[in-house]
């Protein structure tokens, strides 16, 4: 199992209208194929100053390199995240 996360910090205000069109936009990612427990969080700790994380689980390495080579995928992160994305940390785990 390979847990995908990503934190980051979005271009736009909060409580903006492309905020929530962000969010709400990206929440196509969680349909592709392989992507199982999708979840959108607010970053609530004072440690740091990002503001959101998504988190997603794969079965195993070839679902998590299919996800990344979807065309939903790649698309979104084309015209979406790449154009409204600040910065980002992106971590991905195994269990030991």
């Amino acid at each position: 199992m390979i847990r995908h996360s990503v934190i980051f910090v979005l271009k736009h205000a909060h409580g903006s209208l492309q905020e929530k069109a962000f969010l709400r936009d990206a929440l196509v990612l969680k349909g592709i194929p392989g992507v199982e427990k999708f979840e959108q969080l607010k970053q609530v700790s004072k440690k740091n100053d990002y503001e959101f994380g998504f988190s997603m689980e794969f079965k195993d390495q070839a679902a998590y390199d299919a996800y990344n080579e979807h065309p939903v995928h790649v698309k979104f992160v084309k015209e979406r995240w790449e154009r409204e994305v600040e910065r980002f940390l992106e971590i991905d785990y195994e269990r030991v």
